[in-house]
Protein backbone atom coordinates (compact mmCIF):
# COMPACT_ATOMS: atom_id res chain seq x y z
CA UNK A 1 0.00 0.00 0.00
CA UNK A 2 1.67 3.24 -1.11
CA UNK A 3 0.15 6.52 0.70
CA UNK A 4 1.02 10.08 -0.40
CA UNK A 5 0.69 12.30 2.50
CA UNK A 6 1.08 15.72 3.25
CA UNK A 7 1.45 17.63 6.81
CA UNK A 8 1.18 21.69 7.29
CA UNK A 9 -0.18 22.11 10.54
CA UNK A 10 2.63 24.99 11.89
CA UNK A 11 6.14 26.03 10.23
CA UNK A 12 6.79 23.00 8.54
CA UNK A 13 5.78 22.47 4.97
CA UNK A 14 6.06 18.36 3.85
CA UNK A 15 4.83 15.54 1.72
CA UNK A 16 6.05 11.54 2.05
CA UNK A 17 5.18 9.06 0.46
CA UNK A 18 5.27 5.86 2.86
CA UNK A 19 4.56 2.51 2.44
CA UNK A 20 3.01 -0.93 4.28
CA UNK A 21 3.02 1.29 7.27
CA UNK A 22 6.74 0.69 7.64
CA UNK A 23 8.47 2.09 5.00
CA UNK A 24 9.53 5.45 4.22
CA UNK A 25 10.04 5.84 0.39
CA UNK A 26 10.54 9.73 0.68
CA UNK A 27 10.02 12.54 3.15
CA UNK A 28 10.48 15.83 1.91
CA UNK A 29 10.57 18.60 4.64
CA UNK A 30 10.52 22.65 3.96
CA UNK A 31 11.27 24.50 7.48
CA UNK A 32 9.91 27.82 7.99
CA UNK A 33 12.07 28.18 11.10
CA UNK A 34 14.97 30.36 9.08
CA UNK A 35 12.10 32.96 8.13
CA UNK A 36 10.72 33.01 12.16
CA UNK A 37 13.76 33.61 14.17
CA UNK A 38 13.89 37.18 13.75
CA UNK A 39 10.02 37.18 14.75
CA UNK A 40 10.90 34.85 17.70
CA UNK A 41 8.14 32.43 16.82
CA UNK A 42 5.45 31.66 14.13
CA UNK A 43 3.54 33.89 12.71
CA UNK A 44 0.47 31.90 11.50
CA UNK A 45 -0.31 34.05 8.55
CA UNK A 46 3.27 34.25 7.04
CA UNK A 47 3.46 30.53 7.91
CA UNK A 48 0.36 30.03 5.69
CA UNK A 49 1.65 32.07 2.61
CA UNK A 50 5.35 30.08 2.86
CA UNK A 51 2.67 26.87 2.80
CA UNK A 52 1.41 27.86 -0.53
CA UNK A 53 4.66 29.12 -2.31
CA UNK A 54 6.16 25.62 -1.42
CA UNK A 55 3.69 22.68 -0.74
CA UNK A 56 3.89 22.05 -4.63
CA UNK A 57 7.46 21.59 -5.03
CA UNK A 58 7.32 19.41 -1.86
CA UNK A 59 4.83 17.24 -3.99
CA UNK A 60 6.78 17.26 -6.97
CA UNK A 61 9.87 16.00 -5.20
CA UNK A 62 8.46 13.51 -3.02
CA UNK A 63 6.77 11.62 -5.94
CA UNK A 64 10.63 11.60 -7.44
CA UNK A 65 12.30 10.80 -4.20
CA UNK A 66 10.19 8.04 -4.05
CA UNK A 67 10.71 7.14 -7.53
CA UNK A 68 6.89 6.57 -8.51
CA UNK A 69 4.52 8.12 -10.40
CA UNK A 70 0.60 9.48 -9.11
CA UNK A 71 -0.86 6.81 -10.98
CA UNK A 72 0.92 4.37 -8.21
CA UNK A 73 -0.69 5.76 -5.49
CA UNK A 74 -3.33 3.83 -3.36
CA UNK A 75 -4.35 6.87 -0.80
CA UNK A 76 -3.78 10.35 -0.29
CA UNK A 77 -3.83 11.44 3.28
CA UNK A 78 -3.11 14.79 5.45
CA UNK A 79 -3.20 16.40 8.19
CA UNK A 80 -6.54 17.82 9.48
CA UNK A 81 -5.86 19.56 12.80
CA UNK A 82 -4.35 20.06 15.56
CA UNK A 83 -2.90 23.28 14.17
CA UNK A 84 -3.03 26.91 12.79
CA UNK A 85 -6.07 26.94 10.30
CA UNK A 86 -4.40 28.94 7.32
CA UNK A 87 -1.42 26.54 7.51
CA UNK A 88 -3.98 23.33 7.55
CA UNK A 89 -5.94 24.53 4.88
CA UNK A 90 -2.69 24.59 2.39
CA UNK A 91 -2.00 21.07 2.66
CA UNK A 92 -5.38 20.01 3.20
CA UNK A 93 -6.36 22.04 -0.35
CA UNK A 94 -3.58 20.24 -1.78
CA UNK A 95 -4.11 16.59 -0.89
CA UNK A 96 -7.95 16.99 -2.03
CA UNK A 97 -7.12 18.23 -5.31
CA UNK A 98 -4.39 15.39 -5.72
CA UNK A 99 -7.27 13.00 -5.29
CA UNK A 100 -10.14 14.08 -6.96
CA UNK A 101 -7.64 14.58 -9.62
CA UNK A 102 -6.78 11.14 -9.62
CA UNK A 103 -10.20 9.56 -7.55
CA UNK A 104 -7.20 8.64 -5.06
CA UNK A 105 -9.42 7.47 -1.68
CA UNK A 106 -8.52 10.35 0.79
CA UNK A 107 -8.02 10.08 4.80
CA UNK A 108 -7.49 13.26 7.14
CA UNK A 109 -5.08 12.31 10.15
CA UNK A 110 -4.77 13.71 13.44
CA UNK A 111 -1.74 15.18 13.89
CA UNK A 112 -1.25 13.85 17.39
CA UNK A 113 -2.08 10.24 16.09
CA UNK A 114 0.98 10.83 13.66
CA UNK A 115 3.51 11.58 16.45
CA UNK A 116 2.64 8.46 18.26
CA UNK A 117 3.03 6.41 14.78
CA UNK A 118 6.54 7.55 13.95
CA UNK A 119 8.05 5.68 16.65
CA UNK A 120 6.47 2.46 15.08
CA UNK A 121 8.58 2.91 11.63
CA UNK A 122 11.08 1.19 12.80
CA UNK A 123 9.55 -1.62 15.32
CA UNK A 124 6.07 -3.18 15.92
CA UNK A 125 4.35 -1.79 19.39
CA UNK A 126 3.17 -4.24 22.53
CA UNK A 127 0.08 -3.52 23.52
CA UNK A 128 -1.03 -1.72 25.85
CA UNK A 129 0.94 0.70 25.69
CA UNK A 130 1.47 4.18 27.40
CA UNK A 131 2.38 7.52 24.55
CA UNK A 132 3.68 10.33 25.48
CA UNK A 133 3.37 13.23 23.15
CA UNK A 134 5.33 16.06 24.22
CA UNK A 135 5.60 18.69 21.69
CA UNK A 136 5.74 22.33 20.78
CA UNK A 137 1.49 22.93 21.19
CA UNK A 138 1.04 19.35 22.97
CA UNK A 139 1.45 17.80 26.26
CA UNK A 140 -0.67 14.32 26.82
CA UNK A 141 -0.80 10.53 27.93
CA UNK A 142 -2.62 8.46 25.91
CA UNK A 143 -3.25 5.01 26.13
CA UNK A 144 -3.31 2.41 23.15
CA UNK A 145 -4.98 -1.30 24.23
CA UNK A 146 -4.61 -1.82 20.21
CA UNK A 147 -3.63 -0.13 16.55
CA UNK A 148 -5.64 3.26 16.45
CA UNK A 149 -7.48 2.91 20.24
CA UNK A 150 -6.77 6.13 21.69
CA UNK A 151 -7.50 7.15 25.62
CA UNK A 152 -5.80 10.40 26.41
CA UNK A 153 -6.20 10.13 30.18
CA UNK A 154 -3.70 13.78 30.92
CA UNK A 155 -3.26 17.17 29.12
CA UNK A 156 -1.20 20.21 30.04
CA UNK A 157 -3.23 22.70 31.63
CA UNK A 158 -1.19 25.19 30.23
CA UNK A 159 2.30 25.78 28.29
CA UNK A 160 3.29 22.84 26.73
CA UNK A 161 6.79 20.97 26.93
CA UNK A 162 7.86 22.36 23.54
CA UNK A 163 6.50 25.74 24.46
CA UNK A 164 8.15 26.29 27.72
CA UNK A 165 11.33 25.23 25.94
CA UNK A 166 10.68 28.30 24.06
CA UNK A 167 9.84 30.91 26.30
CA UNK A 168 12.91 29.43 28.82
CA UNK A 169 14.85 30.27 25.79
CA UNK A 170 13.98 33.96 25.47
CA UNK A 171 14.38 34.52 29.17
CA UNK A 172 18.23 33.46 28.38
CA UNK A 173 18.60 35.19 25.72
CA UNK A 174 19.10 32.38 22.89
CA UNK A 175 17.03 32.39 19.20
CA UNK A 176 13.49 30.97 18.69
CA UNK A 177 13.75 27.88 18.12
CA UNK A 178 14.83 27.50 21.65
CA UNK A 179 14.30 24.00 22.53
CA UNK A 180 17.51 22.42 20.55
CA UNK A 181 19.73 25.24 21.50
CA UNK A 182 18.74 24.80 25.40
CA UNK A 183 19.33 21.25 25.23
CA UNK A 184 22.72 21.99 23.70
CA UNK A 185 23.61 24.73 26.13
CA UNK A 186 22.06 22.16 28.74
CA UNK A 187 25.31 19.72 27.87
CA UNK A 188 27.51 22.31 29.32
CA UNK A 189 25.81 23.01 32.32
CA UNK A 190 25.26 21.54 36.03
CA UNK A 191 21.19 21.61 37.53
CA UNK A 192 22.71 23.41 40.44
CA UNK A 193 19.57 25.38 41.08
CA UNK A 194 16.29 24.13 43.03
CA UNK A 195 13.35 25.00 40.44
CA UNK A 196 9.95 23.83 40.91
CA UNK A 197 8.27 20.54 40.04
CA UNK A 198 4.60 21.64 39.08
CA UNK A 199 1.77 19.78 39.95
CA UNK A 200 3.29 16.00 40.03
CA UNK A 201 1.90 15.75 43.23
CA UNK A 202 -1.58 15.72 41.91
CA UNK A 203 -3.61 12.87 41.91
CA UNK A 204 -4.41 13.57 37.99
CA UNK A 205 -2.49 13.15 34.57
CA UNK A 206 -2.52 17.03 33.81
CA UNK A 207 0.49 19.02 33.60
CA UNK A 208 1.33 22.42 34.02
CA UNK A 209 4.53 24.23 33.06
CA UNK A 210 3.71 27.57 33.06
CA UNK A 211 5.26 28.03 36.65
CA UNK A 212 8.38 26.59 35.62
CA UNK A 213 8.97 29.44 33.09
CA UNK A 214 8.60 32.07 36.10
CA UNK A 215 10.14 30.43 38.25
CA UNK A 216 13.33 30.73 36.01
CA UNK A 217 12.58 34.27 34.93
CA UNK A 218 12.52 35.03 39.10
CA UNK A 219 15.70 33.22 39.24
CA UNK A 220 17.25 35.06 36.68
CA UNK A 221 15.93 38.49 38.09
CA UNK A 222 16.78 38.06 41.82
CA UNK A 223 20.27 37.09 39.98
CA UNK A 224 21.01 40.09 38.25
CA UNK A 225 19.09 42.10 41.02
CA UNK A 226 21.63 40.65 43.36
CA UNK A 227 24.59 40.96 41.44
CA UNK A 228 25.19 37.38 41.29
CA UNK A 229 27.29 35.69 38.26
CA UNK A 230 25.54 32.88 36.42
CA UNK A 231 25.66 30.62 33.38
CA UNK A 232 23.19 30.43 30.75
CA UNK A 233 24.25 26.71 30.88
CA UNK A 234 23.69 25.73 34.38
CA UNK A 235 19.64 27.74 33.86
CA UNK A 236 19.19 25.35 31.00
CA UNK A 237 19.97 22.37 32.82
CA UNK A 238 18.38 22.85 36.03
CA UNK A 239 15.68 23.81 33.90
CA UNK A 240 15.73 20.40 31.68
CA UNK A 241 16.39 18.20 35.06
CA UNK A 242 12.86 20.11 36.52
CA UNK A 243 11.14 19.17 33.22
CA UNK A 244 12.62 15.44 32.67
CA UNK A 245 11.22 14.96 36.66
CA UNK A 246 8.20 15.84 36.25
CA UNK A 247 7.70 13.82 33.54
CA UNK A 248 9.06 10.79 35.03
CA UNK A 249 6.85 11.21 37.79
CA UNK A 250 4.01 11.16 35.99
CA UNK A 251 4.76 8.33 33.70
CA UNK A 252 5.82 6.38 37.21
CA UNK A 253 2.59 6.82 38.63
CA UNK A 254 0.38 5.69 35.23
CA UNK A 255 2.02 2.64 35.08
CA UNK A 256 1.45 1.74 39.29
CA UNK A 257 -2.42 2.64 37.92
CA UNK A 258 -2.07 0.74 34.75
CA UNK A 259 -0.62 -2.22 33.46
CA UNK A 260 1.38 -1.11 30.33
CA UNK A 261 3.95 -3.21 28.02
CA UNK A 262 5.68 -0.49 26.37
CA UNK A 263 6.15 3.80 26.97
CA UNK A 264 6.33 5.56 23.75
CA UNK A 265 7.93 8.81 23.71
CA UNK A 266 7.00 11.45 21.13
CA UNK A 267 7.06 14.53 19.52
CA UNK A 268 9.54 17.40 19.23
CA UNK A 269 10.71 17.46 22.36
CA UNK A 270 11.30 13.98 22.24
CA UNK A 271 14.45 14.58 21.14
CA UNK A 272 15.72 16.62 24.12
CA UNK A 273 19.12 14.43 25.83
CA UNK A 274 18.23 14.74 29.14
CA UNK A 275 14.08 13.71 28.83
CA UNK A 276 15.68 10.87 26.34
CA UNK A 277 17.86 9.77 29.28
CA UNK A 278 15.43 9.78 32.30
CA UNK A 279 12.96 8.39 30.50
CA UNK A 280 15.13 5.75 28.68
CA UNK A 281 16.21 4.65 32.46
CA UNK A 282 14.17 5.34 34.72
CA UNK A 283 11.38 2.42 33.88
CA UNK A 284 13.95 -0.73 33.38
CA UNK A 285 10.62 -3.35 33.68
CA UNK A 286 8.83 -2.28 29.97
CA UNK A 287 9.91 -1.14 26.81
CA UNK A 288 10.81 2.72 26.14
CA UNK A 289 10.53 3.70 22.91
CA UNK A 290 11.74 7.07 21.12
CA UNK A 291 11.11 7.74 17.20
CA UNK A 292 14.44 8.41 15.21
CA UNK A 293 15.36 11.83 15.66
CA UNK A 294 14.47 12.46 12.22
CA UNK A 295 10.88 11.90 12.87
CA UNK A 296 10.36 13.47 15.89
CA UNK A 297 9.58 16.88 14.41
CA UNK A 298 6.56 17.69 12.27
CA UNK A 299 6.79 15.45 9.09
CA UNK A 300 4.72 13.97 6.26
CA UNK A 301 6.21 10.59 6.85
CA UNK A 302 4.08 9.79 10.37
CA UNK A 303 0.81 11.18 8.94
CA UNK A 304 1.46 8.35 6.09
CA UNK A 305 2.30 5.51 8.85
CA UNK A 306 -0.66 6.89 10.88
CA UNK A 307 -3.09 6.75 7.81
CA UNK A 308 -1.75 3.08 6.66
CA UNK A 309 -3.61 1.98 10.50
CA UNK A 310 -6.35 4.09 10.14
CA UNK A 311 -7.35 2.71 6.63
CA UNK A 312 -6.62 -0.80 7.84
CA UNK A 313 -9.23 0.14 10.80
CA UNK A 314 -12.05 1.18 7.40
CA UNK A 315 -12.05 4.60 8.45
CA UNK A 316 -11.73 6.90 5.36
CA UNK A 317 -13.09 10.56 4.70
CA UNK A 318 -14.69 12.41 2.17
CA UNK A 319 -14.20 15.99 0.56
CA UNK A 320 -16.40 17.49 2.91
CA UNK A 321 -13.14 17.38 5.35
CA UNK A 322 -12.47 20.34 7.70
CA UNK A 323 -9.63 21.78 9.16
CA UNK A 324 -9.64 21.73 12.59
CA UNK A 325 -7.98 24.24 14.92
CA UNK A 326 -8.01 21.99 18.10
CA UNK A 327 -8.63 18.05 17.59
CA UNK A 328 -8.27 15.85 20.78
CA UNK A 329 -7.74 12.49 20.27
Amino acid sequence: MLILSFESSCDETSVAVTKDGKHVLSNEVLSQIDIFKDYGGVVPEISSREHVKGIGFAYTKALEDAGVTIDDIDYVAVTEGPGLIGSLLTGINAAKIVALNNNIPFVGVNHLSGHIYASMIEHDPVFPLLALVISGGHTEMVIMNEDYDFNRIGSTLDDAVGEVFDKVARIISLPYPGGPLVDKIGKEGEAIYDLPRPVINSNDYSFSFSGLKSAVLKLTEDLNKEGIAYKNEDIARSFEEAVADVLYKKVKKALKEYNFKELLVVGGSAANSVIREKLSNGFPDIKVTFPQMKYCGDNAAMIGISAYYKIKKGLFDDMSLQAKSRLDL
